[in-house]
């Protein structure tokens, strides 16, 4: 298949790690039992692909992870006719696996992909809970175990991509930020194993670094970096060093923000 997409199969006792910040995790638990479909909305990095990794395992259903992009169509997630061992085979996609099978099929980023997606996706998202496959002649009915979860960066939204009302008002929604101070720092913590208060540090480095969104940054500094960081940190990189290839190259490539940047971290960790 064209699309990249991952599944994972954790169980219940291998629940990847999320910090809940409110009553997330609560609300995903109500749609699923419901069959009502999600939309997760927030900025890269913030913890919405954890978060569904995490509940994925947590109800025990298989997780199929589509990464979108401009090039992907409706077919690569339904399935299409492919050559095998010299006969034409019908393949499903991700999406038809996670309905046939009863597990969660996660479109990251759905607004990267192209027109018809939407199209696929809306019987799926009403109370007819259906997905047809016209190529095959099939009209699969979703079980009470599929969910469809979906999400997109609205920082990043513009004319030519974004999600159409009528779309949007299929799901139910929730908006995901950065976790507030003490429970990132937390986060950070248990991901890499760096001290909570070393952990801190870096917390208050990204507040300062954040508020240079829209000024100088497209994007504020995501909790993934901040872990990036500290996980080079705990090994042995010194902080300077850690912050300038997580929080500095990662965000711009501009030598006058760069030194902003640099300013803060010096600031916060001192000269190497």
């Amino acid at each position: 298949m064209d699309v990249a997409a991952t599944v994972d199969q954790q169980s219940q006792q291998d629940v990847p790690f999320y910090e809940p910040v409110g009553n997330e995790c609560e609300l995903f638990e109500h749609a699923f039992r419901q069959h009502l479909p999600f939309l997760l909305k927030g900025p890269t990095g913030c913890g919405k692909t954890r978060f569904v990794s995490h509940m994925a395992a947590r109800l025990g259903r298989p997780l199929y992870t589509v990464s979108c992009h401009d090039d992907l169509t409706a077919a690569d997630l339904t399935g299409r006719y492919l050559l095998q061992g010299g006969e034409t085979r019908w393949v499903d996609g991700p999406l038809t696996r996670a309905v046939r099978e009863g597990g969660i099929c996660y479109l990251d980023e759905v607004v990267e992909a192209r027109k018809d997606v939407t199209v696929v996706l809306h019987p799926l998202t009403d109370d007819r809970r259906l997905l047809p496959l016209e190529r095959t002649g099939e009209l699969l009915e979703a079980p009470d175990d599929f969910m469809l979860v979906v999400s997109y960066n609205p920082g990043y939204q513009h004319i030519l991509k974004s999600l159409k009302p009528s779309t949007r008002q299929r799901f139910v929604a929730m908006s995901f930020d950065f976790p507030p101070p003490a429970v990132e720092r937390d986060i950070v913590a248990a991901e890499s194993g760096l001290p909570a208060q070393q952990c801190a540090a870096l917390i208050n480095l990204a507040a300062r670094l954040r508020a240079m969104k829209g000024q100088d940054l497209e994007e504020g500094v995501s909790t993934r970096l901040l872990i990036y960081c500290a996980t080079l940190m705990v090994n042995g990189v010194s902080a300077t060093q850690a912050a300038q290839a997580t929080l500095v190259e990662p965000l711009s490539d501009d030598a006058d923000v760069q030194e902003g940047l640099m300013e803060a971290i010096r600031a916060t960790f001192g000269e190497d």
